[in-house]
């Protein structure tokens, strides 16, 4: 993803998404995840964020433990090989699918635990 890229899903998919979804909470205030790519970290890019009055949280380097999408979502994925993309791809949609709505809302809940035990520990790894 480029930052040109980055800059777009934010103002012309995300903030869109956030109105008609989650009326109220364009004025109620948004949070975003970034970590720290290049494209999430662009001056040009915090300035949009600005813009557009999203709060960033401050994000460590890389951790795993804090990618909801490493940690939660895919986990189940990352103990199978995959032969090409499209297996990827049609794993992925097929897990998306078979996942309860409140899947992704569990995951959610569990950041700001994992959060704190990464910051507890200066940024090493949380142990399985």
């Amino acid at each position: 993803m480029t930052s040109a890229t980055h800059a777009d899903l934010l103002k012309n998919h995300l903030r869109p998404a956030i109105k008609s979804k989650r009326r109220g909470r364009m004025s109620t205030g948004v949070l975003l995840q970034n970590d720290n790519a290049r494209p999430h970290t662009a001056s040009s890019n915090v300035a949009i964020i600005q813009e557009l009055s999203f709060e960033c949280l401050p994000h460590p380097p890389y951790l795993s433990d804090l990618a909801t999408s490493d940690f939660y979502v895919f986990v189940s994925l990352k103990k199978t090989v995959f032969r090409s993309d499209e297996e990827v791809q049609h794993a992925v949609y097929k897990w998306l699918r078979s996942q309860p709505k409140e899947c992704f809302s569990r995951g959610k809940r569990a950041l700001p635990k994992r959060w704190n035990i990464c910051r507890e520990r200066n940024g090493d790894y949380i142990e399985k």
